[in-house]
């Protein structure tokens, strides 16, 4: 995860997270989470098998009842989901009642595929997204990078700044 997207992380999300929760994570990005995973329960999941990942699910199901998750969270993955407003269902579903759904994208960072590459969200999309999976709006943010990070530069070498956003849901 790039600086811009841990900003955001921190600035909304990671109050979200005690010691007491119990996380999944979607497409982690190993060893570059914005937190230290030491938590009651931290599961990694992804339809792209990895033996690091506590499981692997479909592109628009997780193996899990409903219900299961205090957070489901995923950062810089939404972008690469065909069907953004489907998964975010999926999410909440398996999001325990009172829990969050925390989603980070980045909006105009240039196209990388991973195998693919669809959106870029803006806020407003953002929260068409969360209202669409009925969660309950916590924060919905974007955030443009002040350029300190090197990574940042390098993708954006004339001069753009990263824009990212991020989506805090509440399931009620």
């Amino acid at each position: 995860m790039h600086l811009n997207s841990i900003s955001l992380f921190h600035q909304f999300a990671a109050k979200h997270f005690t010691r007491d929760s119990a996380v999944l994570e979607l497409g982690p990005d190993f060893g570059c989470a914005p937190i230290t995973p030491v938590y009651k329960l931290w599961h990694t999941t992804s339809p792209f098998p990895d033996d690091r990942l506590t499981f692997t699910c479909g592109e628009y199901t997780i193996p899990v009842p409903a219900n299961t998750y205090d957070i489901v969270f995923s950062a810089n993955v939404i972008e690469h989901v065909r069907k953004p407003w489907v998964w975010l269902r999926e999410l909440a579903r398996v999001c325990a009642p009172g829990g969050y759904v925390i989603t980070i994208c980045p909006a105009n960072w240039p196209r990388h595929e991973a195998p693919i590459d669809c959106w870029r969200i803006y806020p407003d999309g953002m929260k068409a997204l969360y209202e669409d999976a009925r969660l309950e709006i916590e924060a919905v943010a974007g955030r443009v990078s002040d350029g300190h990070d090197p990574a940042e530069r390098e993708w954006f070498s004339e001069g753009v700044l990263s824009i990212d956003t991020i989506g805090v849901g509440r399931k009620v």
